[in-house]
């Protein structure tokens, strides 16, 4: 099996059959709790490496257990992308920068139905292991196995013999796109974690800002073998867009708002009108997630700029909706399609979009502009819920394209590890090709079940084939059901007048999070401590002196120290400055073990965001 090239973006306009949506259904009401549950187990699912303690889907037991050994790195964990057993770095990053944003978006909700320890429980899978795979600021492993020879066996994670030879981008092989991504969920998971623990989330974010627009390149370009899976078929501008967005929501820094404001015209956030929004094609999502920098007050001098942008995701909105110019196709069920082959994961990426800019523009109290006239929030919304409501059953089979949701829903799952016998109930080896002779071509229901798996669904037609060789429409992808765990928790949990504007404040959470077993517990090595020193009034103002102590936690010696230093608006002394990053003072070079250094500063306002950027222990 191999996966189709990707259709080639066009400023042309395309001329697609417009199908006004009708309900095809009374709808009965879904629980979209359950719904939500059952989404995010499916991550538990695709895991790769030492399952924890705690793993919920029993059937699976560890597995690539050698991944990165040959590199001499540690590659262990992540998660397989679908219903094989590769992982891939671009679409595994998208999966955790979408499940972090619904987070960051509807966190409270999931708190409300007791799942919001189990989504950061998803996301850490994922940022445990691009730690890893970030060994150096310019080195970034981007895929672990082989598409080819993976998809020549059908074996389960858990025996596989195929060859799991690790690649990488570095500065002689780029990767701007699959670097910009990886900055990205990075960024996004350290606001998530950043309540919870704080420790680790400066430890993603020091990984997210050690990735720089420095050394361009497409990734399939470096890492060949991905071309026929997910080459990048939009490049790599979108990302740098969509990493420096992350990246200003994590840290404030004006830097990356000025990347922004400076450069969307030139790499195209301000220029591409899209109706798409996927692990390939981020602009949609850049636009509208600078549009709420926009609605927040906090463009500054780019807000001109800010408002094109804004405009373009009013354009993929409107599309969506069927109230544009260029709109997306529907199928006679009312379903968004745009392709055969796994078409359900536009369709679950545009309904976050849709979800969380029908709540922006509540909060700002605002109309949706399309060229049809104006369009109210609860109408986007509205057909939100349509299209989440086709996927759970409302549609003209009557059929859930959520696993175990519901009572008629995909039993032969194109899934490697869910169609064989689980290891712990029958842990006889299957071979490569045994595997195709004795479970892929069976005819009866899946062995396991794959709980809450987004399949690819139906065709333009509404059709479906419940085959396991029907990839196309049976095959799942951890990309599929991340943007919906936002959705789901929106409708699971309602709105309560909650100002989706204001900053992200997460509830407090009960549940601990666990970490992999075993895994000792993460200290950052280099700690920062800020503490009020004294302040006095002068011309009606007040000033404060903050004492800033950077302290080396480890047993080595401390150097190449890199801090950003956000919200200042006075004088600093003890640091030197090197454009928009501080570093050692002139007289010193290093930080001995145990040993700390003191900066001190003065302003009128509350204490700077002061960060760590990058540092070497030697």
């Amino acid at each position: 099996m191999k996966r189709p090239a990707r259709l080639v973006i066009s400023m042309a306009p395309l001329l697609l059959v417009l199908v006004l949506y009708t309900p095809t259904m009374a709808l009965g009401g879904h629980d979209y709790g359950q719904a939500l549950s059952n989404s995010i187990l499916f991550f538990e699912a695709q895991r790769s490496g030492h399952l924890p303690r705690n793993q919920r889907v029993s059937w699976r037991a560890n597995s690539g257990l050698n991944d990165g050994k040959a590199s001499g790195v540690d590659l262990v964990g992540g998660y397989y992308d679908a219903g094989d057993n590769v992982k891939f770095g671009l679409p595994m990053a998208f999966t955790v920068t979408m499940m972090s944003w619904s987070i960051l978006e509807y966190g409270k909700q999931m708190a409300k139905s007791g799942e919001l320890g189990h989504a950061m429980e998803a996301v850490k899978w994922g940022t445990d292991y691009f730690i890893k795979a970030h060994p150096h600021p310019y080195v970034l492993y981007g895929e672990v196995g082989d598409g080819n020879s993976d998809h020549y066996c059908w074996q389960r994670p858990e025996d596989m013999t195929t060859d799991r030879r690790a690649y990488r981008i570095d500065p002689s092989r780029p990767g701007s796109d699959l670097a910009g991504e990886t900055a990205a969920a990075l960024a996004a998971a350290s606001l998530v974690f950043r309540r919870y623990d704080p420790a680790y989330s400066a430890e993603l974010l020091r990984h997210a800002q050690q990735f720089a627009d420095k050394y361009r390149g497409k990734y399939d370009s470096s890492i060949t073998v991905a071309q026929k899976y997910y080459r990048s078929v939009s490049g790599y501008n979108d990302e740098l867009l969509w990493g420096a967005a992350w990246l200003y929501q994590a840290t404030n820094n004006q830097y990356y708002l000025e990347y922004l404001g400076k450069n969307g015209d030139s790499l195209g956030g301000t220029g591409w009108a899209m109706t798409e929004f996927s692990w390939d094609v981020k602009y949609a999502g850049v636009q509208t997630l600078v549009s709420k920098i926009l609605m927040q007050g906090r463009a500054g001098h780019y807000a001109p700029v800010f408002e094109k942008y804004q405009q373009k995701a009013e354009y993929f909105m409107c599309s969506c909706l069927g109230r544009g110019t260029r709109n997306v196709q529907r199928t006679p069920g009312g379903l968004m399609f745009r392709q055969r082959w796994n078409n359900l994961q536009f369709v679950t990426s545009a309904s976050f979009l849709m979800t969380i800019y029908s709540d922006y523009l509540e909060s700002s109290r605002r109309n949706l502009h399309c060229s049809s006239g104006a369009i109210a929030p609860s109408a986007l919304f509205s057909f939100t819920k349509s299209q989440v409501d086709y996927i759970l059953g409302d549609n003209p089979r009557a059929t859930s394209y959520m696993v175990g949701y519901g009572t008629n829903y995909p039993r032969q799952v194109h899934h490697r590890a869910s169609s064989i016998v689980s290891f712990k109930v029958n842990p006889t080896f299957v071979s490569c090709r045994g595997g195709y002779a004795t479970w892929f071509s069976r005819k009866a229901s899946d062995p396991n079940l794959l709980t809450g798996a987004i399949v690819g669904g139906p065709d333009a037609y509404d059709n479906f084939a419940d085959q396991r060789n029907n990839y196309e429409q049976t095959e799942p992808a951890t990309y599929n059901n991340a943007p919906l765990l936002g959705v789901l928790a929106r409708l699971s949990g309602g709105h309560s007048g909650y100002n989706q504007l204001l900053p992200v404040e997460l509830p407090a959470l009960k549940l601990i999070v666990s970490r992999p077993n075993p895994v000792p517990a993460i200290t950052s090595p280099v700690a920062v401590e800020q503490k009020l020193t004294s302040s006095w009034n002068s011309n009606g103002r007040t000033y404060y002196r903050y004492s800033t102590i950077v302290m080396n936690k480890s047993d080595k010696t401390l150097k190449n120290l890199w801090l950003s230093i956000s919200k200042l608006y006075g004088p600093l002394w003890g640091l030197t400055k090197s454009g928009d990053s501080y570093t050692f003072p002139s007289w010193l070079c290093s930080l001995p073990a145990g040993k700390s250094l003191e900066f001190v500063y003065i302003h009128s306002s509350s204490q700077a965001a002061v960060s760590i950027s990058n540092y070497t222990l030697e």
